[in-house]
């Protein structure tokens, strides 16, 4: 019905798709003396859900370092299924909006260790890991 909100677009698996994140690939170069700059292009955003990781010897290390281990879920896409652990993720609707020092992405950005895109047909599991908290 025109002007009703379909209430059954929000159950289900895609209902839990809160959060809002981006994915961005390095595309620094390199000067002609041999160094190099870093340069982060934003290559895909979507919704996903972030799934608490509990458990085994790596989280709990990486923890008791400071750092925050999560599992992502995205739906999975060609540009999804394009991500690797070369790529970072931003969680868009935190962080500063304004980027960090010379990075203007918005966001608090997550390393991402691990791309699982061969599990699941519909769904893409990462496993990304934040900054060391101070």
């Amino acid at each position: 019905m025109i002007g009703r909100r379909d209430e059954t677009r929000l159950k289900g698996p895609a209902g839990n798709l809160r959060e809002a994140v981006a994915f961005d690939e390095n595309v620094g170069t390199t000067g002609s003396l041999g160094g190099t700059t870093f340069a982060w292009e934003e290559r895909h955003a979507c919704r996903a859900q972030w799934i608490y990781q509990s458990g085994n010897e790596a989280v709990q290390a990486a923890r008791l370092a400071g750092r925050h281990v999560f599992k992502i879920k995205v739906r999975s896409s060609a540009a999804t299924r394009a991500i690797t652990t070369a790529y970072r993720m931003r969680d868009v609707r935190r962080g500063l909006p304004d980027g960090v020092g010379g990075d203007a992405l918005p966001g608090n950005r997550w390393d991402v260790k691990e791309v699982d895109a061969i599990t699941d047909r519909e769904w893409v599991y990462l496993t990304v890991e934040g900054m060391v908290v101070a």
